[in-house]
């Protein structure tokens, strides 16, 4: 046979078996949305190892308590007194709306929800561990049962005043536990202040809502609802710098979500030098400023934040019905200018909303606060 009939026949060989992979390739594409297989090694869940972190993060040693008699929280895994761990914290609605702030001791709250409510107004629900000797909390606004939801994922006293009656069936079930100001039962916990006016001038205080729990009979201490463990923590002396993720790890130091809250326009700024997240906003007729505690004059910060998608309702009259209950939904999560994509799943409802990368590892947050900002699934946000 001649070069040249044997060039064809093999050129012709070639062909075939192209034309056969190529078929295949378009019945099992190689680019999926499903998480990958067991036979693809999965990512590492551990942080960083001392000796790779870079200069750039913050690392300290947090092995031993400040002092005697301190455990790690089990909303921030910072070092916190015994007592303080032992007694279940509250979840406060608080608005988030021009005629509402500045806010007195939100930066004290260990975790800080935020989404939609009617009307695009944003409203927000702080979750304090330590809460006790607050003399002034709020101000504070009506509940939504979508929070309420993830307020017995703490098992946490709900405060507010009063909500639609939307929240009446989950409200009075036997396990749920509020402190409501429009009950004249509750009263004692709250109180108004001449700052501004109603209904923006309604607040709690620490003192206030521990003799109203004693009078309701609840009992300050867990019962055995919630999740004995919540969140994943890296320590700070050894960060989660989400490195470990190579190039689906993407810079994060300015993370814009006003294209989820059009009226209070939230942006968070990273800050190389303590390793935090600064919380701004812009309000629709107010000023572009930081989002600062009036107490303290300080602006609200986190070591975390999380960024979950959630399907959603319109009930009427602008009132939304979040979806908290799920396992097929996404978000992001972000940390030390980073930023990784997550699944999150919640099955039942005192059980914990987790967070998972997508190689199926439940995602370690670093050690400090965090802020939770509930998005409705179609709408966008930015970061960079």
């Amino acid at each position: 046979m001649s070069r040249i009939k044997l060039f064809f026949l093999f050129a012709a060989v070639f062909f075939l078996l192209t034309a056969c992979g190529q078929e295949n390739d378009t019945d099992n594409p190689i680019l999926t949305d499903e998480p990958p297989t067991s036979s693809v090694p999965a990512v590492p869940s551990q942080p960083a190892t001392p000796e790779s972190i870079p200069s750039n993060i913050v690392v300290e040693d947090d092995s031993q308590p400040p002092r005697e008699g301190m455990v790690r929280s089990r909303l921030t895994n910072e070092w916190v007194d015994a007592g303080v761990a032992a007694t279940r914290p509250i979840a406060v609605m608080v608005p988030n709306e021009t005629g509402a702030v500045p806010h007195y001791n939100l930066s004290k709250a260990s975790i800080l929800y935020e989404a939609n409510v009617e009307g695009y107004m944003s409203r927000m629900m702080a979750v304090y561990e330590d809460w006790r000797n607050l003399d002034k909390i709020g101000n504070i606004r009506s509940l939504r049962a979508y929070y309420a939801y993830w307020a017995f994922e703490w098992d946490a006293f709900i405060v507010h005043m009063g909500g639609p009656f939307f929240i009446n069936e989950l409200i009075a079930e036997d396990t749920t536990q509020n402190i409501d100001g429009t009950l004249g039962s509750d009263t004692a916990a709250f109180f108004r202040s001449g700052d501004r006016s109603a209904p923006h001038n309604t607040y709690a205080s620490g003192e206030g809502l521990a003799r109203v729990i004693s009078e309701k009979g609840y009992s300050l201490n867990y019962r055995g609802l919630a999740d004995d463990s919540h969140f994943s923590f890296a320590t700070k002396a050894s960060p989660n710098t989400l490195l470990q993720y190579n190039s689906e790890a993407k810079n994060a130091s300015y993370i814009d979500m006003s294209g989820c809250y059009p009226l209070t326009r939230c942006y968070f700024e990273y800050n190389e030098e303590d390793g935090l997240y600064y919380r701004s906003q812009h309000l629709s007729g107010g000023s572009d400023s930081p989002h600062a505690d009036a107490l303290t004059g300080e602006q609200l910060t986190f070591k975390n934040i999380l960024v979950q998608h959630v399907k959603y309702d319109d009930l009427g009259s602008g009132y939304l019905a979040f979806q908290c209950h799920d396992t097929t939904r996404d978000g992001w999560f972000f940390t030390n200018g980073k930023g990784i994509h997550v699944k999150w799943e919640k099955s039942g409802d005192y059980g914990a909303t987790r967070f998972y990368d997508d190689y199926g590892n439940e995602v370690l947050l670093n050690t400090g606060k965090t802020m939770i900002c509930i998005v409705k699934e179609d709408d966008n946000y930015t970061f960079r």
